[in-house]
């Protein structure tokens, strides 16, 4: 199977999937331009692989394996698509159809040395959606910056789906396992209580892009998008 079309269709069932609901073939078909019988055909090997639960007649959610791909993916579109705008000054109208052609392409070592020429964006410049996670083992920027000289081939892959804070339903719970950002953002949030293998509740988020409340030893705490977006947790560990 082609990695570009795999990618695809991860990508696409990410997008569509909407509080864990199942995505529908006819979404998926609309959404990609392909016919629902060649959608379902494809649905069936990704099944097999392990990337999706296929229930014919009532559609595609993602497994592990799935959510991991999907994510590693939209990580690479949405930091292009900064690049791309950011550096380059591509015009807004060609940044996310030129970054679809590119994404498929990026290694996972160019991936991470793009990461860091950015300075570690939290979010797309494109679209403002938040940039995931990489799959490095670090809890923060700085380990990844401070390895990087001595070569990044034997640290390994991180194995847990993180979320950005921001991206938590409300009632959902997790432990910080990310920060991203430098001395400075590392040094706030542990002054707020926030570092790597702190539990926290997402108590409710505030309309329009207003800040998020949360429960985290003890107390209620609130906290602006921004900076919630620097704060990734595995939401497995509930």
């Amino acid at each position: 199977m082609k990695q570009k079309s795999t990618q695809d269709y991860l990508k696409t069932i990410y997008s569509l999937s909407k509080n864990d609901k199942l995505v529908s073939t006819t979404k998926i078909s609309q959404k990609l331009d392909i016919t629902p019988a060649s959608v379902t055909g494809m649905l069936k090997k990704l099944a097999e692989e392990d990337y999706i639960k296929y229930e014919p007649y009532k559609g595609s959610t993602l497994t592990q394996k799935g959510l991991r791909e999907a994510k590693k993916v939209i990580r690479k579109h949405r930091l292009l698509e900064t690049f791309l705008a950011d550096v380059l000054h591509i015009g807004k109208e060609k940044v996310h159809k030129e970054a679809c052609k590119l994404e498929h392409a990026l290694s996972d070592e160019a991936e991470e040395s793009l990461c860091r020429f950015l300075k570690h964006p939290d979010i797309c410049s494109d679209d403002g959606k938040t940039i995931p996670a990489c799959n490095l083992p670090f809890a923060n920027c700085e380990e990844c910056i401070n390895l990087h000289a001595q070569g990044l081939e034997e640290v390994g892959k991180r194995k847990e789906n993180l979320l950005a804070l921001s991206e938590l339903k409300q009632g959902q719970t997790g432990k910080i396992q990310f920060i991203r950002g430098g001395h400075t953002i590392l040094q706030r949030l542990l002054d707020m209580g926030l570092t790597p293998g702190t539990k926290i509740t997402l108590l409710k988020t505030a309309p329009f892009e207003g800040p998020i409340e949360i429960f985290v030893r003890g107390s209620k705490l609130a906290l602006g998008r921004g900076i919630a977006s620097k704060v990734f947790v595995d939401p497995a560990t509930e």
